[in-house]
């Protein structure tokens, strides 16, 4: 694998966490507490997360030419590696939220990710051979 090709990767991949948490902030007073209702603001941040992540999955899938499913499993299982450590090292010290609580109501959806990196590689691979 290519220098360039894990820049992209590792890249694309704090982009999953950075957009997300960039675009929550303003939805929440300074002290942390939610500016709206908190059900909306999960709602609107899991729709962005799941298009932001789809768009830059099908991004890095231009690249690609053979291997399509190991490389959503890998790209799928890197992103949410990065989203969990980021949430580990950002997140929860900010809200003060344990572990257990964090992967039921937010660490869980992450899993969004691997599932469709590896659905999108699942559908390139049968394209490639003609079983589309």
């Amino acid at each position: 694998m290519s220098t360039a090709k894990y820049v992209r990767l590792i890249g694309f991949g704090l982009l999953t966490w950075l957009l997300p948490f960039l675009i929550s902030i303003p939805l929440y007073s300074p002290e942390g507490e939610p500016l709206y209702d908190i059900f909306l603001i999960k709602t609107v941040l899991l729709v962005f997360s799941t298009a932001l992540g789809t768009l830059l999955i099908l991004i890095y899938f231009r690249g690609i030419r053979d291997g399509f499913v190991r490389e959503g499993a890998l790209l799928g299982g890197l992103w949410l590696l990065i989203n969990w450590a980021l949430d580990a090292v950002v997140l929860l010290p900010l809200s003060g939220m344990a572990a257990s609580p964090y992967m039921g109501q937010i660490g869980l959806r992450y899993l969004n990710i691997l599932i469709i990196a590896i659905g999108i590689g699942y559908a390139a691979e049968h394209a490639v051979r003609g079983k589309g």
